[in-house]
């Protein structure tokens, strides 16, 4: 025979075991804990050394004399007349990992536009 019991008593323990976890009052914090400010871990200062790879300088290729073609289709490079070593690259294109400090490198955006000038 089947019996019949309703989930108010298994739920009405539930909540008493639950409240009986709850602690008394408010803890009390001693002056010694009060006073302690925890302090950032702060990351020591390293140097590297570039083992074989030429560290990166600002502008080396001057870059600052092309900007007149950012936004400009790339098309308009090549009326730039740059007699330096020069690299274009494509949106999302990919490139080798050479550095080269006087080397202007172009790169386009998804339309083909120029949005960076820098060296490498």
């Amino acid at each position: 025979m089947l019996t019949r019991f309703s989930a108010l008593p298994v739920v009405l323990l539930s909540v008493l075991a639950l409240a009986a976890c709850d602690p008394a009052g408010p803890v009390e914090q001693t002056p010694d804990q009060a006073a302690a400010v925890p302090t950032p871990y702060l990351t020591p200062q390293t140097t590297v050394t570039a083992g074989g790879l030429q560290e990166r300088e600002p502008d080396t290729c001057g870059a600052v004399n092309y900007v007149s073609v950012l936004g400009q289709p790339a098309a308009q490079i090549q009326t730039l007349g740059i007699t330096k070593p020069m690299r274009i690259v494509e949106w999302r294109g990919v490139e080798d990992q050479v550095y080269n400090p006087q080397r202007v490198v172009f790169r386009l955006d998804s339309r083909g536009n120029v949005y960076n000038i820098d060296c490498g």
